[in-house]
């Protein structure tokens, strides 16, 4: 890069060569040059980050997807030029990431479909294919190719997109009439000469069953309405869990429901699932510790109704809770994220409107680190991909995103240059990719 101090000396011998008239040209097109080195020498976009707004918009009521980029030194976060994009069906509520990051999955609730988007090297999104989980009608008057009624959640891993649906897609499942939720498993197909990337084909079925989903029920009370809240697959694709309660008992009682995966994204229950777990779960998230040789899972579950996190450590006997169960968090945490290249989690609590900080221990437990107060109801929560170094927070009701320079050292939070960050109304959900990290 030319510094500004050799620009000025190179004009300055330029400007004696020339008359008035001239001498104005060059120092517009000498002030041209140099607003454009230092726009190519101060392009620090670290990661670009996809924000789901729920609310309809435009002329077929779709909801949106902001695209926020972050700065690299100062944590900004500001929209692309041509942001926001349709999200191609109503109330956008989870989104997920191909594992190569070429393409975004978002799902739209009310329409039980799943839109897959291109993106853009700038960040732009292309919509590309719909999946209808509910269904469509076959020629005996059933339904082909269902996963669900109301997805609610996504998450990606190897050739998989697991989708966690409200309902099983049966004709008697309704918000009306209520039934078990359904977890379904979609191959993310590669590119071919007839498939466009990361195309989704259609869902796998379940052996026992024959169904294109697993139900998500529990084997002593099967006609319990079992509500499912996220869901989290390990980073080795290994292991897929859910989290989940029974609205059917008095006292609501949580669940995680846990599944090892095969090569071919069948589902296979994990020995003692579902598990008891708090009271009201509301989000999962999991993390890997190495130790010498050995290396340990763990999973972290919110509980919304008691105000804190539940650690359990999964082994081939299925999950096990830790000692120091339960952690405090904030009031109703609503989202959970592990930083995947330090030893961090964070937990947004929509009450309260702040986000709690933990150091993770050798043994999984958690270490308060203190809290820090973000935009009304936060809902989901994030970490930039590229560096781990910023943290960012959608909030429902401040139609918002709270950004955060986080310290690799000893976890803790500040703010990020002028947050909040305005987003379109009731933001529900975020992703991001590195710059650079996707595709064309």
């Amino acid at each position: 890069m030319i510094s500004g101090a050799r620009l000025q000396a190179l004009g300055r011998k330029m400007l004696m060569k020339f008359n008035k008239s001239s001498q104005l040209l060059l120092v517009s097109a000498a002030s041209l040059a140099v607003a454009a080195l230092m726009s190519a020498c101060g392009t620090l976009t670290v990661d670009f980050v996809f924000v789901t707004s729920s609310k309809a918009a435009g002329t077929n009521n779709y909801g949106e997807v902001d695209v926020f980029e972050i700065d690299s030194e100062s944590g900004f976060m500001r929209q692309i030029p041509t942001s926001p994009f349709p999200s191609g069906g109503r109330n956008p509520v989870a989104e997920a990431l191909s594992p190569d990051n070429a393409s975004l999955y978002v799902v739209n609730q009310d329409d039980s479909s799943i839109v897959q988007f291109i993106i853009g090297n700038d960040g732009k999104l292309y919509p590309q294919n719909t999946v209808d989980t509910a269904g469509t009608a076959g020629a005996a008057g059933g339904l082909e190719y269902a996963s669900g009624l109301l997805p609610l959640a996504l998450a990606a891993s190897g050739t998989n997109l697991f989708v966690l649906n409200t309902y099983q897609p049966l004709p008697t499942c309704s918000s009306v009439s209520p039934c078990a939720g359904s977890i379904g498993v979609y191959p993310i197909q590669p590119t071919s000469s007839t498939v466009v990337e990361d195309t989704l084909g259609a869902p796998i079925a379940n052996p026992s069953t024959g169904a294109n989903y697993w139900p998500l029920t529990l084997p002593s009370s099967p006609n319990d309405v079992i509500v499912p809240t996220a869901i989290n697959v390990l980073k080795s694709g290994a292991d897929v869990f859910v989290s989940a309660y029974d609205s059917t008992a008095k006292t609501n009682t949580g669940y995680v429901f846990g599944f090892a995966v095969s090569s071919g994204g069948v589902l296979t229950a994990m020995s003692g699932s579902p598990y008891a777990v708090g009271t009201h779960p509301s989000a999962i998230a999991s993390d890997s510790i190495t130790s010498g040789s050995v290396t340990t899972n763990y999973v972290y579950v919110t509980d919304q109704a008691n105000g804190n996190v539940l650690g359990y450590s999964i082994s081939s006997t299925g999950l096990s809770a830790l000692p120091d169960n339960p952690f405090p968090a904030g009031d109703q945490p609503s989202a959970i994220v592990v930083d995947p290249a330090y030893p961090y989690a964070y937990v947004a609590n929509a009450q309260d409107s702040t986000v709690t900080a933990y150091s993770i221990g050798a043994g999984g437990a958690l270490t308060s680190l203190g809290t820090d107060g973000v935009g009304l109801d936060p809902v989901a929560i994030g970490i930039d991909p590229n560096l781990n170094h910023f943290l960012f927070v959608a909030n429902y009701l401040g139609n918002s995103v709270s950004g955060f320079e986080l310290s690799s050292t000893d976890g803790s939070l500040v703010g990020s240059q002028n947050s909040p960050y305005a987003a379109n109304a009731q933001p529900t959900a975020v992703a991001a990719i590195p710059h650079n990290g996707a595709k064309n």
